[in-house]
This record gives C-alpha cells, structure tokens and sequence, in this order.
C-alpha cells in the first residue's frame, strides 16, 4: 500500500484518486481508440461481445471491491472497539486504586495518569506514521511492581486488590492488542490484484463501439465511481493512519472527566 496517501488531507486524495482515474480513461479513448476501433470493430458483434466481457468482470470486479471495503471497515471498527475498551479498562482500573490507602493509592494513580497523557501526547503521533511506540512499556511495568507491593490486612482489602489484579491483567491485554493493530491492513497482493482489476476495467471501456462523446461521458462516470470507491477502501485500510483514524477521543474523555487534577 502507497502509505503516503495518508500525509494529505483526505478530500484532496480522494480528488486526486477520482481525476486519475478519469483522466486514464479519457487519455486512452484518444489514443488508443483510433487504433483499437478498426482492429477489433470488424463485424457489428463486436462491440456486443466486448459488452458481455465487461459486464461479466465487472461483476466479479464488483464483488471483490465489495468485500474489500466490508472488510476494511470491520477492521476500522474492531480496531476502533479496541482503543474505546482500553480506555474504559483504565477508567476502571483508575476507580479500584480510589480504594487503596494512601500513599500508595496517590502513588498509583499518577502513574496510570501519566500513562493515559503519554498515550495522547506521544503514542498516537507514532501511530498515526505506523510506528509501533514503546512509550508507556516502562509505566505499565512500574505500575505493576508498584501494584505488587501492597499488602492487603484486612478482607475488603484483600478483595479490591484480587480485583485490581483482573482489571490490570485485563488492560495489559486490550493494549497488546491495540499495539498489534498499529500496522494491520489489506495485505499487499490484495492491492496488486484490484490495480490489475481496475486498468483491465478501463481496458475495456476503451473497446467499446459508440459515439465520441457518450463514450468519453460512460468511461468517465465509471471510472470516477471506481477510483472513488478504491479510495475509500484504501482511506479506511490503515485505521491509525490519515484524517478518516481512529484517535484518542476516548483517553482524552477519560482524563478529562476522572484523571485531571483540579
């Protein structure tokens, strides 16, 4: 995948993916028309024949850029669903330490702040360019060593601090997960095969029989739709990446209605 789509405003790549396209297309009737024409156009079947082709591909053409884009945006959701579940697993885990005593409750608790800030501030810039960060590694350790020292006296203690224990181990696996999706999308050879699809498609359409300018117009509005709907696929195949990512909305809530300090 051209990861470099991702650094410019999605508007303009998507009119820069619908003016290449149709460009293509208008390009090719003027210069390839004139030769294909007699070549091919030598019975009135002809053009018939070239129809059903490119009826038949597009359908199958259809169908797989269909499935592409439901599978870019269930990614783009699943990956979505995991960013708002780590969020939710700090929110918790920063209401069990309010049960602990202090100092070490204080001592926790700046620490899974500390945490959430550097998952704003320093991860998500990371992820946005498909770097998998390192930055947080260290505090979720410390938490964890830190959390370990406590030693429960009494049965309300004993309690908090098993619970404690489950959503920790809880958070630590939602934010595997979160890491493992940084540089998750379509995989290479799928691109291959829809760039292969796509001028086989226009391809076509330059095969066609008709007059010049219904087949400037048809060209043009098929091959519009088709660079349209291929950047949509590839806005959303990367979720981290470009305008149309998944951000840190959610840390970003649960620090500001439950971590900041007053």
């Amino acid at each position: 995948m051209f990861y470099r789509i991702y650094d410019y405003p999605t508007l303009y790549m998507g009119v820069l993916f619908a003016l290449v396209f149709v460009g293509t297309a208008w390009l090719g009737l003027f210069f390839v028309r004139p030769h294909v024409r007699p070549w091919i156009h030598t019975e009135k079947r002809a053009n018939d024949m070239v129809g059903f082709t490119l009826s038949s591909f597009s359908v199958l053409y259809g169908l797989l850029l269909g499935l592409l884009a439901v599978a870019s945006y269930q990614n783009f959701s699943s990956v979505s669903d995991i960013v708002t579940k780590e969020a939710s697993m700090i929110a918790a885990l920063y209401r069990d330490l309010s049960g602990y005593p202090q100092p070490i409750r204080g001592l926790l608790q700046d620490e899974l702040r500390d945490y959430t800030r550097s998952v704003i501030d320093e991860s998500w810039p990371l992820q946005r360019k498909g770097i998998v960060p390192s930055v947080g590694t260290e505090q979720v350790t410390r938490l964890f060593d830190e959390l370990l020292k406590f030693q429960p006296t009494e049965k309300r203690e004993e309690i908090l601090f098993a619970e404690t224990l489950r959503q920790f181990n809880n958070f630590v696996e939602v934010r595997r997960l979160r890491l493992a999706n940084v540089n998750t999308g379509l995989p290479s050879v799928l691109w291959w095969v829809v760039a292969i699809g796509a001028l086989i498609n226009i391809g076509l359409l330059w095969m066609l029989d008709m007059e010049v300018h219904i087949h400037f117009l048809l060209s043009g509005a098929l091959s519009l739709f088709l660079g349209v709907v291929i950047f949509l696929i590839a806005a959303l195949d990367n979720p981290f990446r470009g305008e149309v990512s998944v951000g840190p909305d959610a840390y970003q809530l649960v620090y500001e209605t439950l971590m900041k300090p007053k």
